[in-house]
């Protein structure tokens, strides 16, 4: 009995300290501290790729010089190096898990896929099915014989290292549903649940496919009796229903149009799942980084206005709400559908005195014309008391003032949960009309302005009204208007594409059935390499990290969004950032030919040179350099500047000293 009291107590300590150990190897006075320790230099090109092994003893990278390295990072010393085979540039190293991390595996320019053996330093298996150029490999536990490959020929292609097999079968063949134009560029594996993987390629969407259904699927094809036999009519679905599920930035389908005239290529350069599995993050090739929840879905928002509510003098702009009447949320992606049902609208709580004074700073930020640092207070806000009207109000103003790409989208989906809370919230559903024509969608703007000048008659000849109005009129009158009008030619999803030809029914099916995101972070700028990863920093995801084209990286709150910390990793641009899977221990890599390490420095180093402390700036600077031509990319690679974006009128914050019976188009 003493001897199992004994294990027990080990047992439980070692839970203990594990617990402790996952739950605070990153903190935010970590994150604040952390600075570069060391820089591993072996390599003579590009470092595009890394990876540690499972103990994070080891690090592998991966260059153009097509030698891959195993380093001990913890001594900063080069245990292993080796020419891979390739011909080309190497994009993707992986050790092969239950192997001893004997085995690894690289992906390359050449088309090409190597196993390796480091033990003897040999490749010993080599792959070329691929037509194209391999970018991402992925590796499952569950699988420990078994791995996956992208490549731009569109196909995801599954391996099987077993000695009766060493082949591989194509897994996924994306030109089938998007034509043969179409390019696969990262993949990964749900750790938690690995019959799971997730693929990003050419466009905004990003998909997610049940590996155990597509080969049941498969198996019983080869079984039935009728296999060999069809019909004329007959088509075999090359995947089975349900087995892939689609996400998507709710704005991005519509704005594919202007994207292409702008010569602007939005594709996924990096997919991977939270440490729990339940959400998925991608660093969406020009345009921002988006997390997507994985088990609370939601549609893309659209037009989702209460019918009904109590007479504008009795409850505004998030104040105060009785019980009212709204619909019911529907979130469809395809239409837009008005329905009745009676809600419970709970009177608003007043902030406690710490949350108000976080409000009040918000609010002076945005009568400094500080949107940013107004949108990061109100978020902080939202965090805490996420049942506020007011403060997604005012966050939809700031959002509207500020005008990065995909601020109108958050700013619609903020005046929808502000209207949520409280359907009479003027002031939300004014700028709601105001989101909706700036997205594009002028017929549901006008529906809506029409709705917000029954509910509030009183607003109806106000100034602001009437400059809508005429922006919205003019607008459905134009002949580029008529020409894409949104309630005349179909799902504005299905009408995204430049290619319509190429892309098949299913495909179509499966666009309209995606799903919305839950966050988005800005910041950084993602267009000229497309294998720029983003990542989850500490094991629970507190932390969000991407690399940068300015040859930054960038550090967000996962929740709030905020942006934390931003630290020079390159002269030029970083694109691979992978964290240690128990330290606060990060490497990046990317134009140079070094491996650097970053960890929290001791608090007696204070001078840090590679702390880039105009996070503001920088951040805006990228957003015009995602905006640009090529030449203004050149000037501002060659130190000139840029006229900087303009604002425009949005409407005032919500506080207790505005007015309240007027709709603002100007800082209150």
């Amino acid at each position: 009995f003493a001897e199992v009291s004994v294990v027990l107590l080990c047992f439980v300590q070692e839970r203990g300290a594990l617990g402790f150990e996952r739950h605070y190897h990153v903190t935010d006075p970590f994150i604040r501290r952390l600075g570069l320790e060391a820089e591993l230099q072996g390599h003579s090109g590009c470092v595009n790729c890394l990876e540690w092994n499972e103990k994070g003893d080891l690090l592998a990278s991966g260059s153009d010089d097509q030698h891959t390295i195993v380093w001990d990072p913890l001594h900063h010393k080069k245990l292993l190096s080796m020419h891979t085979g390739h011909t080309a540039n190497i994009f993707s190293v992986k050790f092969l898990p239950h192997s001893g991390d004997r085995i690894l595996i690289t992906g390359a320019a050449d088309s090409k896929v190597h196993v390796h053996d480091l033990t003897v330093k040999e490749t010993i298996h080599m792959f070329g099915d691929h037509t194209n150029r391999v970018k991402r490999i992925a590796t499952a536990p569950m699988w420990p014989n078994t791995f996956w490959s992208a490549a731009e020929d569109g196909l995801i292609r599954q391996y099987d290292l077993r000695e009766n097999s060493k082949r591989s079968e194509v897994l996924i063949d994306l030109t089938e549903y998007c034509g043969q134009l179409v390019e696969a560029k990262c993949l990964t594996v749900n750790p938690q649940d690995n019959n799971y993987l997730a693929v990003g390629a050419s466009g905004p969407f990003v998909r997610l496919y049940d590996i155990r259904m597509i080969h049941n699927h498969r198996k019983s094809m080869k079984q039935s009796p009728s296999a060999g036999v069809h019909t004329f009519c007959d088509r075999q679905k090359p995947l089975p229903d349900g087995a892939a599920q689609y996400y998507v930035a709710g704005h991005l389908p519509v704005k594919l149009p202007d994207y292409n005239n702008r010569l602007r290529v939005l594709v996924a350069t990096y997919v991977t799942f939270s440490p729990d599995g339940t959400e998925l993050l991608v660093n969406m090739g020009g345009e921002q980084v988006y997390l997507f929840d994985l088990t609370y879905k939601q549609r893309p928002y659209t037009f989702l206005l209460p019918k009904k509510c109590h007479t504008s003098g009795e409850v505004q702009n998030g104040k105060t709400s009785t019980n009212g009447v709204s619909n019911g949320i529907h979130l469809h992606s395809n239409g837009f559908r008005l329905s009745e049902g009676r809600a419970h609208v709970s009177p608003q709580v007043e902030l406690p005195p710490y949350l108000e004074r976080i409000k009040q700073q918000a609010n002076e930020a945005f009568a400094c014309q500080l949107w940013t640092q107004a949108i990061q207070l109100y978020s902080k806000a939202v965090q805490k008391a996420p049942n506020n009207a007011m403060l997604y109000g005012n966050r939809a103003a700031a959002y509207m003032k500020r005008k990065w790409d995909g601020d109108h989208y958050d700013a619609l989906r903020d005046c929808l949960k502000a209207i949520s809370l409280n359907p009479c919230h003027l002031k939300a559903h004014f700028r709601l009309a105001r989101c909706l024509f700036e997205l594009k969608y002028v017929a549901e703007a006008l529906e809506c302005l029409d709705d917000f000048k029954g509910k509030f008659p009183e607003q109806a000849h106000s100034s602001a009204c009437d400059a809508l109005d005429r922006d919205i009129n003019a607008a459905l009158f134009s002949k580029s208007d008529n020409a894409e009008d949104k309630k005349g030619g179909g799902p504005i999803r299905l009408r995204a594409t430049g290619r319509k030809d190429s892309i098949s029914e299913d495909e179509m099916v499966l666009r309209e059935r995606s799903y919305d995101y839950k966050f988005r972070y800005c910041g950084h700028c993602n267009t000229t390499t497309d294998i720029k990863e983003a990542n989850f920093f500490g094991s629970n995801a507190q932390y969000i990290v991407s690399g940068s084209d300015d040859g930054s990286f960038f550090i967000w709150e996962k929740e709030t969004t905020n942006l934390v910390r931003v630290l020079q990793g390159d002269e030029s641009i970083v694109n691979c950032l992978q964290p240690h899977p128990s330290y606060c221990f990060l490497a990046t890599s990317g134009i140079d030919p070094v491996v650097r390490l970053w960890n929290p420095r001791p608090e007696s180093e204070t001078l840090n040179g590679r702390v880039v402390v105009d996070m503001e700036g920088a951040s805006q600077a990228n957003q015009r350099r995602m905006n640009a031509d090529p030449l203004e990319v050149m000037l501002l690679n060659m130190g000139y500047r840029i006229t900087g974006l303009t604002s425009g009128g949005a409407g005032g914050s919500d506080d207790e000293d505005s007015s309240e019976g007027q709709v603002q188009c100007r800082p209150s």
